[in-house]
């Protein structure tokens, strides 16, 4: 009986990592849960397709309580996630970038919200840079503008002060760390594999609001985040999808005068200024990135998320 009171007291949390072409930094952030002091953690570590088995790289660091599954293709950011989230036996999923470092009470301090509103379906920590460890990276995130397509984390690049000490619903989840409960799987669903990599949070995160629950930031969990070491800042794949993905999340969940407006702002606007830009510099790879983007959209229909 004391057992199990114990686990009831202290669920079950599956924290889920994607590798790829990783295997140190995924070992970097494996030896930061070593801190962790809650007590009833399961750790899955879901290769993406890497061209190295990060297998024995992670065996020799004697991690307790990880799993690592084997996918033989890359499967993104939203397939990758998914997997893991098959195999999670967790009350509670942290999905949690490779490319972080916790901090101590980071789980107990996300589990926390969840016990005192069962409203609550996400909650986000204090995100800083690792590199900076004093500058913001994201405390909640800002309303979208329907008629842009933009939104910001609130925060970002300000030096943390304790100006954002204050928990509460934000808008959107942050995809380097967010715990979901089981019940938003089961009523909401999971990530959308149709996204791969970048709006993926975005878009799910406006499918569970619209299911009913709070995405809560909670300021007193905290990890640092090693931002942009697995695609890079200029690449061509990261040009690819934040352009394909940005159009694609909002025919997903804006309609009628509002995706009128952002899609005469986009291709008018946004899309001509991004092209000019690659050409003034030179990026031919980039430039056919776009192309390719909107090419994409052009041939899928989305099932749409609004109302």
């Amino acid at each position: 009986m004391p057992e199990r009171k114990r686990l009831m007291e202290t669920p079950l949390v599956s924290l889920i990592t994607i590798n790829y072409n990783q295997a140190q930094v995924t070992c970097d952030m494996l030896a930061s849960t070593r801190v962790l002091t809650y007590p009833n953690v399961e750790i899955i570590v879901v290769d993406n397709g890497s061209r190295d088995d990060p297998r024995p790289l992670i065996s020799q660091g004697g991690y307790p309580n990880v799993t690592v599954i084997m996918s033989p293709e890359n499967l993104g950011f939203s397939g990758g996630n998914n997997l893991g989230i098959r195999q999670a036996k967790g009350d509670y999923l942290f999905l949690l970038n490779n490319d972080t470092i916790v901090t101590p009470d980071l789980v107990t301090n996300l589990l926390g919200p969840f016990l005192k509103n069962p409203a609550v379906g996400v909650t986000c920590p204090k995100i800083r840079f690792y590199d900076q460890p004093n500058v913001l990276q994201y405390a909640g995130y800002h309303p979208l503008s329907r008629f842009t397509g933009r939104t910001w984390a609130v925060g970002l690049m300000e030096e943390d002060k304790g100006q954002y000490e204050a928990g509460g619903p934000t808008f959107f989840a942050h995809g380097a760390a967010m715990m979901v409960s089981r019940r938003v799987l089961e009523t909401a669903g999971s990530l959308d594999d149709s996204f791969f990599l970048y709006y993926e949070e975005l878009d799910w995160s406006a499918r569970i609001r619209k299911a009913g629950f709070v995405i809560y930031y909670e300021p007193s969990a905290l990890i640092y985040h090693r931002e942009s070491m697995s695609v890079g800042k200029q690449s061509a794949l990261k040009v690819y999808y934040h352009i394909r993905n940005r159009l694609w999340f909002m025919r997903r969940n804006v309609a009628g005068l509002p995706l009128l407006v952002f899609c005469v702002y986009y291709f008018l606007l946004a899309v001509p200024k991004a092209v000019l830009g690659y050409l003034i510099r030179g990026e031919w790879a980039s430039l056919k990135a776009v192309g390719r983007a909107i090419g994409w959209n052009l041939r899928h229909k989305p099932a749409r998320t609004i109302p």
